[in-house]
């Protein structure tokens, strides 16, 4: 499926999605307010952001730096968050796509309560996450030990819990097992998408990087290329947390040795998965991980530029919780493929899914530490096909 782009650039009724399957349905309560009027079946909205949530300062986190936690003053804290959450209500999404690090620093569920609860939990039952490595990973950097909570509290939010926190083994983030750490797909009219877990050098995945051995990433590999041969919808997107191409300085980004960027542990997954998708013409590509906006050029596998065949990359890590630095300048970005970017202020990007194609559009909503109110002239829009 070959994808036109037309691009403009300056620099989601209530969907009711199926937990373990890929159907959707959408309530028809009458013709009242969002979210509980039909959408229709002409387009559907889909809000898309990752790396949100500031780790709350009490008592429970006393021995994490001040830096770290909700107040400090390089951070977005609980302003950015709000801003953001409001930002994708006034969207009217059909769902949320979440894409990683939803809560810092190891994503504990009294820390999800706390902060990202606060801010977030109004679009609960739109919201379709995918985990990132401040979810599964123990955060040692900047002065902090905490240790990894491999998911416990993510599922422990998304899919609810007992009353001893326990999270339960299905729900809205996927199954929760030792054979499925919460990959899932679900429909929006004709596009299929897709949430998958990247965090593989986790204790939940035995520190098994590997794509083909019978770990649980090469299982969730086989279940990706088994859902995209059976996937009967024109258009597909695919979202995880760390990029396969990159546009920050971050030396934690996630790309194949073959791309312009760092290498990361994950990147043999994002290399992998980014085959499989290329191979069964997806349409879009979602990461968050670094701290900023941009929109990649579509690409093959190789990271090389291919308007005919290739999958264009957004990344939006501008949820809230604080901003990167940009590799390079516009017209002179260190990865040639980033078209656009900006890392000086929160935001999140919306998508409009039609028949066969779509519209994006990303203009932030609060300036970053450091910004000011200039940072919000910044926009991205324009459109594309799938066909």
């Amino acid at each position: 499926m070959r994808r036109a782009t037309k691009i403009s650039s300056a620099a989601v009724g209530l969907a009711v999605l199926a937990v373990a399957g890929t159907a959707v349905a959408a309530a028809q309560q009458g013709d009242g307010d969002w979210p509980y009027a039909h959408h229709g079946a002409a387009s559907y909205t889909l809000a898309a952001v990752g790396d949100v949530a500031c780790e709350p300062d009490d008592d429970e986190n006393a021995g994490t730096p001040a830096s770290l936690k909700c107040g400090s003053p390089t951070l977005g804290g609980m302003s950015a968050e709000f801003a953001t959450a409001k930002q994708a209500t006034e969207m009217h999404p059909d769902a949320v796509a979440l894409l990683g690090d939803e809560q810092y620093q190891v994503g504990k569920l009294t820390d999800f309560e706390k902060s990202f609860e606060q801010a977030w939990g109004g679009l609960k039952m739109l919201e379709r996450p995918a985990p990132g490595n401040h979810e599964y990973y123990p955060y040692t950097k900047k002065g902090d030990n905490e240790a990894g909570q491999n998911g416990a509290g993510y599922f422990g939010y998304f899919n609810g819990h007992d009353q001893a926190g326990t999270p339960n083994t299905q729900g809205q983030a996927g199954d929760d097992t030792a054979a499925t750490q919460g990959w899932y797909s679900y429909d929006l009219g004709n596009w299929h998408i897709i949430s998958l877990n990247a965090e593989c050098d986790s204790d939940a995945f035995g520190h098994d990087c590997s794509t083909t051995d019978d770990g649980l990433l090469g299982k969730e590999t086989r279940w990706l290329a088994q859902d995209l041969a059976t996937n009967k919808r024109q258009c597909t997107i695919a979202y995880w947390h760390q990029p396969t191409f990159s546009a920050t300085t971050a030396s934690t980004a996630t790309v194949p040795a073959s791309a312009p960027g760092a290498d990361g542990i994950e990147g043999a997954a994002a290399d992998a998965w980014w085959k499989l998708l290329y191979r069964h013409h997806a349409t879009l590509v979602l990461n968050g991980h670094q701290h900023a906006y941009a929109r990649l050029r579509a690409m093959n596998p190789a990271g090389q530029y291919d308007p005919a065949h290739g999958i264009p990359e957004f990344i939006v890590g501008s949820g809230g919780e604080a901003l990167d630095t940009l590799a390079g300048t516009p017209g002179d970005y260190a990865n040639p493929n980033v078209v656009t970017a900006q890392a000086g202020a929160f935001g999140v990007m919306k998508l409009t899914l039609k028949s066969h194609g779509y519209d994006w559009s990303y203009q932030p909503t609060l300036p970053g530490p450091g910004f000011d109110s200039t940072a919000l002239k910044y926009r991205d829009t324009g459109s594309g096909t799938c066909r």
